[in-house]
């Protein structure tokens, strides 16, 4: 059987003493799901491994993962226009990250019977978040996508991370909705959108095995959009971004809680602020300098209607 250029590659890089196997480690062959093709700046560092995530043979958008925590850092993806009804769920994991050269596609958990130790070992899986008071809050969501195989794609638990219900269907979901309403709207052409989770200064933890956030974070970059944007409109582009907490019980400095909210959602407020805001927070929390979009998403176009 022939050898691709691409097999080569990993073959020598793996006789030069590293392990590259599929896709994680190397963001190359998704590198379009960032803004101008390049991934953010100081985030992740030691442990931290890219993923392609493909499905069906075609890859869908890029995650930053952490074996050691059993969680993503960030999502990057591409939002598509028209959003699209919420698929069934059909949770996968991901076998490039439990089996040396695994294929790079993501596979549905077994309906029955255990789930392999070495998948148990490298990831968090389903069983993890039963009897737990966290949902699976999605990163990447899918209602931000418009084919079916996008949509279904996220549907891997290497793209969601341990978030409370009240945040997760309250002021956060109101978020996604509106960043997906303000991107149908007004941008002209692709929208690069980054949402990641922020841990606990001293870490907590999920069944004792996966990493709980502290807060949830979001930014996206519009390079294109309407010359004609209502005045209301104007301060969210080219980019715009969110901090939402995750725990009612944190303080205040990042995130504020409003007194007035509704007590079901109380404590789960999502504060918008700019691009370099959200940076600086992150900056501050992770001790590195932090570039989300390339030139902060400034060399962005805008285009009359």
């Amino acid at each position: 059987m022939p050898v691709s250029c691409r097999e080569v590659l990993l073959m020598l890089l793996a006789s030069l003493g590293g392990q590259v196997w599929g896709e994680v480690g190397d963001f190359t062959p998704c590198l379009r799901f960032f803004y101008m093709e390049t991934p953010p700046k100081g985030m992740g560092g030691e442990g931290y491994q890219p993923i392609c995530q493909r499905y069906r043979n075609q890859y869908h958008f890029a995650s930053l993962y952490q074996r050691q925590r059993r969680a993503t850092l960030y999502s990057a993806y591409i939002l598509t226009p028209g959003g699209g009804k919420r698929p069934r769920n059909k949770w996968m994991y991901e076998p490039q990250l439990a089996f040396s050269g695994a294929s790079p596609e993501m596979h549905s958990f077994p309906r029955r019977g255990p789930v392999d130790q070495n998948v148990v070992e490298s990831q968090a899986v389903l069983q993890d978040y039963i009897s737990s008071s966290y949902t699976k809050g999605h990163l990447n969501p899918s209602l931000h996508h418009q084919t079916p195989e996008d949509r279904r794609a996220t549907f891997t638990l290497t793209n969601v991370v341990p978030q409370r219900a009240a945040s997760n269907s309250g002021p956060w979901a109101q978020l996604e909705a509106e960043v997906r309403a303000r991107m149908d709207n007004y941008c002209i052409g692709p929208a690069y959108v980054v949402t990641g989770a922020l841990s606990y200064l001293s870490e907590r933890w999920m069944a004792n095995r996966v990493a709980v956030p502290e807060y949830m974070w979001s930014a996206y970059c519009c390079p294109s959009y309407n010359s004609s944007l209502p005045a209301s409109q104007r301060p969210y582009f080219p980019s715009y971004a969110a901090v939402g907490r995750n725990d009612p019980l944190s303080g205040g400095e990042i995130v504020p809680v409003d007194p007035q909210a509704k007590a079901s959602v109380r404590g789960y407020d999502v504060r918008r602020m700019p691009l370099d805001t959200v940076e600086t927070i992150l900056q501050q929390r992770l001790g590195v300098h932090i570039s989300l979009f390339h030139n902060q998403c400034l060399w962005a176009g805008v285009v009359v209607s």
